[in-house]
């Protein structure tokens, strides 16, 4: 398994685009990360299939709390082997009925599973693993988490690690085990060391 963190996000600097069906419900065939990204972080997240199980309530998950995402400017984006027109169709099933409804943001099409090969999330059997990555605006990945498929995602930690990132660059401290939006900072030396944990151990 590929370790991204640190590194260009793949897709993110070139041209190349994919099939996908846009938060509005279009279906487009040049769907572009460069493009869909620039300025904003982003959450590039993959799921095995369309239309199976424990994926809906991921997309379901990741739809209610797009606003939250979208206030820390955060563009989110599944990824999985289904097409375009899989997509639009999971989209315009009901919930109740197995589907997702119309989830405001995009999903990509990786018929040829270029995009989960590249990230290293494919599972043996073709479709890929439940692997998330946090993108910064300079299109580096910060943060990567990859579950096995029974496993379903906590997406209230991504929205944690987005709040983390954003902390970080901001203010120049680090994030310590636990921190939350609100929560102190560390200095990155061995004072501040000392002086969060004189406060803070007994809370960890």
């Amino acid at each position: 398994m590929a370790v991204l963190v640190g590194k260009q996000a793949p897709f993110f600097a070139g041209e190349k685009t994919f099939s996908a069906v846009l938060g509005n419900g279009e279906i487009v065939d040049n769907y572009s990360f460069k493009q869909a990204t620039a300025g904003k972080y982003a959450v590039v997240f993959f799921y095995p299939l369309d239309f199976t199980f424990v994926c809906p309530s991921e997309l379901i998950a990741f739809d209610h709390r797009l606003e939250e995402f979208k206030k820390r400017n955060v563009e989110v984006i599944g990824v999985s082997i289904d097409s375009q027109f899989t997509h639009a169709a999971w989209r315009n099933t009901p919930v109740d009925k197995g589907g997702i409804g119309q989830v405001g943001y995009t999903l990509v099409a990786d018929i040829q599973h270029e995009l989960c090969k590249t990230y290293d999330v494919e599972a043996d059997g073709g479709v890929a693993f439940r692997g998330s990555f946090l993108i910064d605006r300079s299109g580096v990945v910060q943060h990567q988490v990859v579950n096995n498929l029974p496993l379903g995602r906590n997406i209230d930690e991504m929205i944690r690690m987005v709040d983390a990132l954003q902390f970080t660059e901001e203010h120049g401290e680090v994030c310590p085990a636990g921190w939350n939006k609100g929560k102190k900072g560390m200095k990155p030396s061995a004072e501040g060391v000392a002086s969060y944990l004189a406060e803070n151990a007994q809370q960890l």
